[in-house]
């Protein structure tokens, strides 16, 4: 397979990639990082990537499990992550900053969420992956991907019901 091949290859889903490594490292910059460590992977792996089937779940297992392993090595040396994840806008009308402010608490929660859940959020809600696939990415059954994605979204609706009523922030 030639450059121009893999990259046709891979440029639908190297968005979701750098997405899934975000939303595990946090940093943008440790996300490109991941990115790019993926796509070497693959690219090493060039001529063999057919026998794999999926190469888009292929890729995101290797982006999951090179990300898990970026986060267990920063927990093995005690470094803090320090990060901000949410960019200044100037919304012009006041449903643009209830709305963004809604996004922002469903971001921190989802951060908050075990590792697992994040991932199945991630993959299901906002990367629009099919039961099987994430089975397939995250070596689970289908019906323990049910279970674990309606406990996240229980945890956030429960959250989110709370900030509202309450108005804590």
């Amino acid at each position: 397979m030639n450059q121009n091949e893999f990259v046709l290859l891979i440029t639908p889903f190297r968005d979701k990639v750098f997405r899934l490594a975000k939303r595990l490292l946090v940093s943008t910059e440790e996300a490109e990082d991941a990115t790019q460590e993926v796509l070497v992977k693959l690219w090493h792996k060039n001529e063999g990537l057919k026998q794999y089937g999926s190469v888009e779940a292929f890729a995101m297992t290797i982006t999951k499990n090179y990300c898990l392993d970026q986060l267990k090595s920063k927990r093995a040396t005690n470094l803090s992550i320090a990060h901000t994840n949410y960019t200044d806008r100037e919304p012009s009308l006041q449903q643009k900053v209830e709305d963004n402010d809604s996004l922002n608490w469903v971001e921190k929660i989802i951060n908050q969420l075990p590792e697992q859940q994040r991932l199945i959020i991630q993959m299901r809600d906002i990367e629009q992956y099919e039961f099987e696939e994430i089975a397939k990415v995250l070596d689970m059954n289908e019906t323990a991907i049910r279970v674990a994605l309606s406990r996240a979204r229980k945890t956030i609706r429960e959250s989110m019901t709370k900030t509202h009523n309450y108005g804590i922030h």
